[in-house]
C-alpha cells in the first residue's frame, strides 16, 4: 500500500510510520523536517502545512492508496489537506480523540454519545475538543464515507508525550514509599498505540470508513495491575501506598487525574475508562498484553530519553506536589 503520513515524527505518527515499514508498505511523510530525521526507508516530503501554498507544492504530481492524519490543533488545516488530497487518494484515517463526546461522558458510551459543535473553517484550537471535532467534519467534508475517525481513547505505548506512562516509570524509579491512586481495583481503559496503528493502517488497507471508539476492552486492567506491573517489568524497588480518594482529594491531591480516575471538579468521572468499543474490535482490533505494553516503554526510555514535553498536555505538577506526597505519606 502506498501510504501517505501528515506527521509521522511524534508518538501515533512516528508508531504509523513503523509499523506501516514493518508491513512492507510504502511510506512518504510531510512534516516541517524539524523534530526527527525521516525512518529509513521513508520519502520524507518536507512543508509547512499552514502554508498552502507550501503544501500544495509538495504534493504536486503524488498520489496515494490511504493517507493517514494526526494533526490536533486548527480545523482548518485538515479541511485544507482533505480538500487537496481528496483526488489523490481513497482513504484519510483521521486520528481523532474520544474528547469529541459532550462532557460529562455516559457511562459504557459508543460512538453514539452526543458530540461537540466543531467547525471545519475554524483557525482555532484552543479547544481541543472542538478542534477534533471539526477535523473530523472537515476530513468527512472531502471524503464522506471514505473517511475514517478513530476516536482513540487513552493512548500509551512507547513514544508517548503526554507524560503518564513515563512520569510514572521515572517516579517508580527514585524507589521509597510511592504515593498511589486509591482504590488499586479502580479500572482503566487504553490502547497501545501500535495496536492503534495496525489497526489503522488495515483499515485503509480495506478502505473502512466511519466514527470508531478505538481504545482497550473495559475492566481489561486495574491502575493496581498498571502499577504493579510497572514495577515487574522494570525491577524496581518502591513500595506502593495507596491511598483513598477522599484522603487525596481531602489533601488536594489529583493523583489519578492523568488516567482519568478523578478529576479537581469531578472526584468520581463517569465514562472515562468504559467505553463501549464493540464496533472498533468488530472492525478487527486486537489488543497486546498490558506487560508487553510498559516493558517495551520502559526501554524506549532507557534507549532514548525523556521525551520532550508537551505544549498541549497538562504538567505532572498538576497531579503531584512533591511536598503534598510527603504530606499524605507522613499521615499513614
Amino acid at each position: 500500500m502506498k501510504l501517505l503520513v501528515l506527521g509521522g515524527t511524534h508518538h501515533v505518527g512516528r508508531a504509523l510510520v513503523e509499523t506501516a515499514l514493518e508491513r512492507g508498505d510504502e511510506v512518504s511523510t510531510l512534516n516541517r523536517g524539524l523534530s526527527r530525521p525521516p525512518a529509513p526507508g521513508v520519502r520524507a516530503l518536507v512543508a509547512d502545512r499552514t502554508d498552502t501554498a507550501a503544501f500544495t507544492a509538495a504534493l504536486a504530481g503524488k498520489e496515494w492508496d490511504a493517507v493517514i492524519d494526526t494533526w490536533a490543533w486548527a480545523p482548518r488545516v485538515v479541511r485544507d489537506s482533505a480538500r487537496l488530497l481528496a483526488g489523490r487518494t481513497g482513504h484519510y484515517g483521521y486520528v481523532s480523540s474520544r474528547g469529541v463526546h459532550r462532557w460529562p461522558w455516559p457511562a459504557g458510551a459508543d460512538e453514539s454519545a452526543p458530540l461537540v459543535d466543531g467547525d471545519p473553517g475554524s483557525a482555532d484550537d484552543a479547544d481541543y475538543a472542538a478542534a477534533k471535532r471539526g477535523g473530523e467534519l472537515a476530513v468527512i467534508e472531502s471524503f464522506g464515507e471514505r473517511a475514517l475517525l478513530a476516536r482513540a481513547g487513552m493512548i500509551l505505548g512507547p513514544y508517548e508525550d503526554v507524560g503518564r506512562i513515563p512520569w510514572w516509570l521515572r517516579r517508580l524509579e527514585k524507589g521509597g514509599r510511592v504515593l498511589a491512586p486509591g482504590p488499586a481495583d479502580a479500572v482503566v481503559q487504553y490502547i497501545d498505540v501500535r495496536d492503534m496503528a495496525v489497526w489503522m493502517l488495515q483499515c485503509a488497507e480495506r478502505r473502512l470508513g466511519g466514527a470508531y471508539t478505538v481504545t482497550g476492552r473495559p475492566g481489561a486492567a486495574t491502575i493496581g495491575q498498571l502499577l504493579q506491573t510497572a514495577l515487574e517489568v522494570t525491577g524496581f524497588d518502591a513500595e506502593l501506598v495507596w491511598v483513598s480518594e477522599e484522603l487525596l482529594r481531602r489533601e488536594g491531591v489529583w493523583l489519578g487525574m492523568e488516567f482519568g480516575l478523578r478529576f479537581p471538579h469531578d472526584p468520581a468521572p463517569t465514562g472515562m475508562n468504559d467505553a463501549d468499543v464493540h464496533a472498533a474490535f468488530a472492525a478487527g482490533l486486537t489488543t497486546r498484553p498490558l506487560r508487553g505494553t510498559l516493558a517495551d516503554t520502559w526501554a524506549w526510555l532507557q534507549a532514548e530519553g525523556d521525551p520532550a514535553p508537551r505544549p498541549d498536555a497538562p504538567s505532572p505538577g498538576t497531579w503531584l506536589d512533591p511536598v503534598a506526597e510527603r504530606r499524605v505519606l507522613d499521615q499513614l
